[in-house]
């Protein structure tokens, strides 16, 4: 691969260049309903542990794939997790796995003192 010029490496010198691991889970058009409740708890866990960016369903729940976005140091700890996942531990969904390397982008919170609300964007 050519050497970035010197514009593109001025534009990207200060962007996150912050690594995730995005497992893309692939529903097959399975009816998930019957796991639903336990993929959930799963999904609330990996969250709860600081492994977890984001994580939803794909086309608006329109089919049964998905895409989480894993905090984790390697590509087997991603495997290992979406491995344990119950959606694939019965055979409902298969996955596979993408590193992505994020630049660019934001996020605002605000807090209501008044309310006590968050408002996360």
């Amino acid at each position: 691969m050519n050497q970035p010029s010197p514009r593109i490496r001025e534009l990207t010198q200060s962007m996150w260049k912050k690594k995730f691991y995005a497992v893309f889970w692939e529903g097959r058009n399975a009816d998930l309903a019957p796991l639903l409740a336990e993929h959930l708890e799963y999904m609330i866990a990996i969250e709860r542990e600081g492994k977890m960016l984001a994580s939803g369903p794909l086309d608006f729940g329109k089919t049964s794939d998905g895409m989480t976005v894993l905090r984790v140091d390697s590509e087997a700890e991603a495997r290992a997790i979406a491995e344990r996942d119950p959606f694939v531990k019965n055979g409902v969904r298969g996955y596979s796995i993408r590193e992505w390397m994020v630049m660019e982008g934001s996020f605002s919170v605000r807090v209501n003192f008044s309310d006590r609300s968050i408002d996360i964007s």
